[in-house]
């Protein structure tokens, strides 16, 4: 019987271990720049300029300028590099007290080099922003 009860109550205390389930702060906000990235290389640059953290509505003519600095930074990655062919995340730093968090990703070239970067990101209303 003690056996019997010892099976059926090792689930229910794993899960009491105090270990929170699924991904970590670090790792959704490591997620959160990379989706952010690959919208970038996409082409989507207005996706990518609207996960940038704004505390109040951008008027639209900085917003366009925004999304053409993204291009240029295609471009000139491009030029440079042969373009970037994919985005990784490598590792991630939360900060949960303050909601911020840097997101390690690895850039991945077309001419074959890897660059790793820190994508600075704070968490606003349970979504991950890049700073």
């Amino acid at each position: 019987m003690r056996k019997l009860l010892f099976f059926f109550s090792l689930p229910l205390l794993m899960a009491c271990s105090g270990k929170p389930s699924g991904p970590d702060a670090a790792q959704l906000a490591a997620n959160a720049a990379k989706t952010y990235y690959e919208q970038l290389l996409k082409g989507d640059y207005g996706s990518f300029v609207d996960g940038r953290y704004q505390p109040t509505a951008l008027p639209e003519s900085y917003r366009q300028q925004l999304i053409a600095n993204a291009k240029m930074f295609v471009g000139q990655e491009e030029k440079e590099h042969k373009g970037i062919k994919g985005v990784a995340v490598a590792d991630g730093r939360a900060d949960t007290a303050k909601h911020v968090a840097n997101a390690f990703l690895t850039f991945t070239y077309g001419d074959g080099t890897k660059e790793q970067v820190v994508v600075p990101m704070v968490e606003v209303k349970k979504v991950w922003y890049m700073r």
